[in-house]
């Protein structure tokens, strides 16, 4: 019976430690990557400002072909919506917010099942090279200890799926630049 109750206190102190931890850790967190495009602003931004064209480049909509896409709103245009809903990718719901003529893209997303958004942007810069795209998205999460703990990880599972999406970006672009 000692064991149990050791076992017991030990678990317990574990949780109320990581709970009180959780306290102190930040409820912001972004996600960032980069790209250079061998390719003008021009050429980069019609892929980018189209959310229908982010199924050529977009990694999500490549790992499930029977992803259910549907498009609300003006084309390439502040209102621009996306909403998708897919067995392995989960729900979701992307919305344009800001535009800048050949240089950024904003917008806003939200995960119903996760009841989570976050707000991003893609930037296109001319640079000698060609243009440097950044993806960038940024959130909140509440004061939940496990969300906390969440965004620890946030850019290790995002971040590399923004690092393929930009390859794909890049592939799609100089191939039809």
């Amino acid at each position: 019976m000692g064991v149990l109750k050791k076992l017991f206190f030990t678990v317990s102190t574990l949780i109320v430690i990581g709970i009180v931890a959780s306290f102190f850790m930040p409820q912001h967190y972004t996600v960032e990557r980069s790209i250079i495009i061998d390719a003008e602003t021009s050429d980069v931004y019609p892929y980018v400002v189209n959310l229908k064209q982010w199924e050529k480049w977009g990694v999500w909509f490549k790992r499930d072909p029977d992803i259910e896409l549907s498009y609300e709103g003006p084309d390439r245009a502040i209102g621009m919506r996306l909403e998708w809903k897919s067995e392995t990718q989960g729900d979701g719901e992307m919305e344009i917010t800001l535009l800048e003529h050949n240089s950024k893209v904003g917008y806003s997303l939200f995960f119903p099942e996760l009841d989570m958004g976050s707000d991003g942007v893609v930037e296109i810069e001319a640079v000698d090279e060609g243009s440097r795209v950044t993806w960038r998205d940024k959130g909140t999460v509440d004061n939940n200890p496990v969300n906390k703990f969440f965004i620890l990880f946030i850019d290790g599972i995002i971040g590399p799926d923004f690092a393929l999406g930009l390859e794909n970006l890049k592939t799609v672009v100089e191939n039809n630049a």
